[in-house]
Parts: structure tokens; C-alpha cells; sequence
């Protein structure tokens, strides 16, 4: 599992530091992340080395431009990103619908939009209340950015990557529940209620954050005031998201 965590974190670094330079969406926070499919199909294939894979491949690729006070949120974000599909996927998928024969069916590919949907969500409340906290980016257009960016990646790239991937990593023997011990892995506590309490933390919380970041950032300002328009405002953000983290902080451990 170690050298699994090394590999997701390398591979994941090794293709997001190409784009920090070449595309940037939000100079010096974010860019266009091909690579964001990364931890979402490692996810499924290696489970917790997935997660730790994704934090240490993100932190590295932040040394490579992006690197700031936000990157402790991209680092939190993005272990969450790693290990939201594989716990969400455990807890409530039924034998048939695991990762395998047909890997490409209908319920198959919609499961996975689902939980890939979900990671996404949970990684841009993360990084855009911290960014949002930090002062450094209003939530609103964070938030937007990178849920849109992890998921339009994943939902494209993951299902061929996963349905050509998956029977080689059988073969070898590297699939989590191959290499870990059946008492190793973590069972949900209370999947489906932990399953629920997710969604509604990060799909509330990305929606309570940007109606106010972008609602108090519309209030027409003049003067020298305009300059200090765009993060007006977020110390509401600060306040009315955090329930919504702190939920789906809760909702991860149980899961």
C-alpha cells in the first residue's frame, strides 16, 4: 500500500505540472487538470492509497507554482477527493455493481458518476472555503471552477480508463482489497445515513457559499471601496459554509 501511495502521488504530480504553466484557470490557485481523473480511478483500484496518493501528488504539483496558505486546504481537499469514490462506492453498492464483469454497463458508469460527482463537490468546498478564509479568492468562483473541473474530467476520462485498467490490476494482484487484509479495510459505520449527510453537506454547503459570495460581491461599490469588491463579503462565507464542512468532515468518518 506504501508503494501504491508513491505511485498515485508521482503519477498524479507528473501530470499536473505540465498544465500549471500552460493553462491557467485562477492564476496562482488553479488550472485546467487533466490529471484531476487521476485520483478518481485510483480510487476504485487502490482505495486509502488513493487518497494519500492525491493529497502528496497535489502538494507536489503546488511546488511547481501554486504553492501558498491554500495548499493545506488542497491538501485536505484533495485526500477527500481520493477517498470519497472507494467509501461511498463500499457503503452502498450492492455485490453485482462491484467494479468487474461489465464494466462499462449502465448502472455501472451511473454509480461512478455519482461518486465522482460527490468527491468533486467535497473537494471544492474544502479548497474554496479555505482559499475563501484565506482571503485569497472569493468561494463562489473557486468553487464553481474546481467542482466543474474535477468533475467534466472524471466523468469523461474515468469509465475507459477504469474499463481498461481494472482486469490488468486484477490480474496482478494490486486491487486494495487484494493487497489488504479483509480486517484492514474499514466497514461504514452508517453508510447510508453517512452516504446522505455527504451530500447534503457538500452539495448545501457549495450552494449556501456561493449564494453568498456571489450575492454580497453584486453590491455596487465606488471608488477605492471597488478594489476590495471582490472578496467582500467572505467573512459571511467563513461563517454560514462552516456547518456545511463540518458535516461533511463528520460524514467522511463514518462512512
Amino acid at each position: 500500500m506504501v508503494t501504491l501511495v508513491a505511485l498515485c502521488a508521482g503519477l498524479y504530480a507528473a501530470v499536473l505540472i505540465p498544465f500549471k504553466v500552460g493553462i491557467p484557470i485562477i492564476p496562482g490557485l488553479t488550472e485546467v487538470r487533466p490529471a484531476n481523473v487521476i485520483p478518481i480511478v485510483c480510487s476504485v483500484l487502490f482505495g486509502p492509497a488513493a487518497a494519500w496518493g492525491a493529497a502528496f501528488g497535489n502538494l507536489i504539483g503546488d511546488l511547481f507554482g501554486t504553492l501558498g496558505p491554500g495548499s493545506l486546504f488542497g491538501f485536505v481537499g484533495n485526500f477527500l477527493y481520493g477517498y470519497i469514490p472507494y467509501r461511498a462506492w463500499r457503503s452502498l453498492a450492492r455485490s453485482d455493481m462491484e467494479p468487474g464483469g461489465d464494466i462499462l454497463s449502465r448502472g455501472w458508469v451511473r454509480r461512478f458518476l455519482l461518486v465522482s460527482f460527490l468527491a468533486s463537490l467535497t473537494c471544492a468546498l474544502i479548497v474554496g472555503y479555505g482559499v475563501s478564509v484565506l482571503r485569497l479568492f472569493p468561494f463562489g468562483p473557486m468553487a464553481v471552477v474546481v467542482s466543474g473541473n474535477n468533475f467534466l474530467v472524471s466523468a469523461i476520462l474515468g469509465p475507459p480508463l477504469l474499463a481498461a485498467l481494472y482486469p490488468r490490476v486484477r490480474r496482478w494482484g494490486l486491487l486494495y482489497h487484494q493487497v489488504m487484509r479483509q480486517e484492514e479495510i474499514a466497514t461504514a459505520r452508517i453508510g447510508i445515513v453517512a452516504h446522505g449527510l455527504l451530500w447534503i453537506g457538500a452539495l448545501g454547503g457549495i450552494v449556501a457559499g456561493c449564494v453568498i459570495s456571489f450575492g454580497l460581491r453584486a453590491v455596487p461599490m465606488i471608488g477605492k471601496a471597488a478594489e476590495i469588491a471582490p472578496m467582500a463579503g467572505e467573512s459571511g462565507v467563513a461563517l454560514g459554509v462552516l456547518p456545511a464542512v463540518a458535516v461533511v468532515l463528520v460524514a467522511c468518518a463514518l462512512l
